[in-house]
């Protein structure tokens, strides 16, 4: 039996070496989306595949390392893992995302004897799928790019040429994909190092015990809070825009959540089945989306571990549009990002007072690419941007800040647009009055502009422009999403996700969502709707429309003519 301190210090240990694995990959990839964006996943796991450290970046990717980590062992098995082995796996079905999402990881061995795994995933860019850049209407996985099954980058410490020669003649910006792929090798290595340390200072037995016990610990913590969560069952509807193939036609997302003494049950039964496009996710990724929502709410103040999902089931009928079976495609994501706001709803009519009204509900990703005229070279760089949150019972919803599936990720900052593309950013800035009404008022999202100084394309992958961000107990709807080309001009035209070739002079604008408000908006303190007005989350207009509260020039209520309003 392990001691506590000891636990703590090697649980402490395992986190500060999934910190310091983060740091490798930012330091060594050649992607804006790791290293600024911090799309990544990254974990430290028993020999099992349990994750016990993690370091946060695209919250989904965390508990999907873990399935596909386990996928990996159950084909592979663990004799086939030797010291110095590094593996690569993107089959999505395995992998938990789509295939510019690859899994690395590499055992960890002490005197030869198997004790953990260390995982990273990122974004590539290119790994020959069928439109460069992103896959917005793929029918079909083989559409989506190279598949790699687990296959060893690295057999005992020697580079394998004959994967990464096919990784290179399968990919249309080879140096850029094969560098940030050995940036997460590298990451792992740093990972394997750090985890052996703590083998060789504390005993291999040690260790090993001591990830039993922060798992166990784990569960504990978070069987205590299911049980005092409000019992019932809640079933809640919302929609992804479509799936890129049947144009216009909303996908379903149907939840139906149970809370027990013992357990949650997350069942997705009554989602739509047979979707054509990719807006398709795998078992892992929707897995994944379950975890983040449950821990949200139960363990929000403690690290990941597996054990705090012990706790939690998860229902899907597979062949469904989250439980995706081959070859169903499963490009476009964005339908595991929207998943998390489906269970929040369902719970929101049994405890309100603990969840926040919808999101901006979407991540709103900007791809552009095309031909640099100062370089001749390729470009390729994008951005994730920020939402409102929803308003909650004690407060309002933070404005543009990155959505609750990314709480580590960043976007990318202006200067770096502008030196490494063809890209002027005109405007940049929050979007006033999207944030929905209420007691407490939903965040307000951003608006981001792109001009074309050369031709190029400009891809975004926004899901939710069609719905709007719902509110609780009253609170008003967030305003949704929104695509705009070419505004103020005969050519504007409003759109949702989408692929768009673009002339130089034209200008793509990225408009996020504002969450929904929480409660009366007859409630909202006049100071609150005030110090909104003055601060340029919400418009005179919107004040004296929504609140009936006229502000005026030196920001504050000119309390005869609100008095005229209301009495009107």
């Amino acid at each position: 039996m392990v001691d506590a301190i000891t636990i703590e210090i090697i649980r402490h240990g395992l986190l500060a070496a999934a910190e310091e694995i983060a740091r490798n990959l930012c330091r060594t990839a050649y992607n804006t989306v790791v290293y600024e964006i911090h799309d990544y996943g990254i974990g430290i796991h028993d020999a099992e595949g349990n994750v016990v450290a993690d370091t946060p970046g695209v919250a989904v990717f965390t508990r999907g390392n873990d399935f596909g980590l386990k996928r990996s062992i159950e084909f592979l098995g663990k004799e086939a893992m030797e010291p110095g082995d590094v593996f690569i796996v993107n089959y999505p079905y395995w992998s938990s995302a789509h295939v510019l999402d690859p899994l690395v990881f590499a055992p960890v061995h002490h005197d030869d004897e198997l004790i953990g795994f260390v995982t990273c995933r990122i974004h590539v860019v290119d790994l020959n799928q069928k439109d460069p850049g992103y896959v917005l209407d793929s029918t079909d996985i083989s559409q989506e790019g190279l598949i790699l099954p687990v296959s060893k980058l690295y057999r005992r410490g020697v580079l394998n040429d004959d994967v990464i020669n096919i990784i290179k003649f399968n990919s249309r910006r080879p140096r850029a994909t094969i560098g940030d792929i050995q940036a997460q090798v590298s990451a792992c290595f740093t990972g394997v190092k750090r985890t052996r340390e703590l083998a060789e200072k504390y005993g291999a037995e040690t260790l090993t015990a001591a990830m039993a016990a922060i798992n166990e610990h784990g569960e504990r913590l978070a069987r205590l809070a299911v049980a005092q969560l409000p019992k019932g069952t809640w079933t809640a509807v919302d929609y992804v825009d479509e799936d890129g193939v049947d144009v216009g036609q909303l996908v379903k997302l149907q939840c139906t959540v149970t809370v027990t003494d013992e357990e949650m049950i997350i069942d997705w039964t009554g989602s739509a089945k047979g979707v054509k496009g990719p807006v398709n996710v795998p078992l892992g990724m929707t897995e994944a989306a379950c975890c983040l929502i449950f821990k949200s709410i139960t363990t929000p103040d403690s690290p990941v571990v597996a054990g705090n999902f012990a706790p939690m089931r998860v229902v899907t009928e597979p062949g469904s549009v989250v439980h995706a079976l081959p070859p169903m495609p499963t490009f476009t994501l964005w339908t595991g990002i929207l998943a998390g706001e489906v269970i929040l709803k369902a719970l929101a009519q049994g405890m309100p007072d603990r969840i926040p009204a919808c999101s901006g509900g979407d991540v709103g990703a900007f791809i552009g690419l095309g031909t640099n005229p100062r370089t001749g070279e390729l470009w390729q760089d994008g951005s994730n941007e920020a939402v409102g949150f929803g308003g909650t019972a004690s407060h309002d919803g933070q404005d543009g800040i990155m959505h609750l599936s990314e709480p580590g990720c960043r976007n990318t900052p202006v200067e770096v647009f502008e030196m490494r593309t063809p890209l002027l950013l005109e405007h940049y800035g929050y979007r006033p009055d999207s944030g929905g009404i209420g007691r407490h008022r939903g965040g307000v999202g951003i608006s981001r502009s792109y001009r074309f100084t050369a031709p190029g394309t400009g891809i975004m992958i926004a899901y939710k422009t069609q719905t709007k961000p719902w509110g609780i107990a009253g609170g008003g709807e967030g305003m949704p999403n929104a695509v705009i080309l070419n505004p103020g001009t005969a050519d504007e035209v409003w759109q949702g996700g989408s692929y768009n070739r673009l002339e130089a002079g034209e200008v793509l604008v990225n408009a996020t969502g504002g969450g929904g408000g929480y409660g009366d908006p007859s409630e909202r303190d006049p100071e609150a709707i005030v110090r909104d007005v003055r601060n340029g989350f919400v418009s005179r207009e919107a004040a004296a429309r929504d609140y009936r509260l006229v502000v005026t020039d030196d920001f504050v209520v000119d309390e005869r003519a609100t008095a005229a309003l209301r009495a009107g």
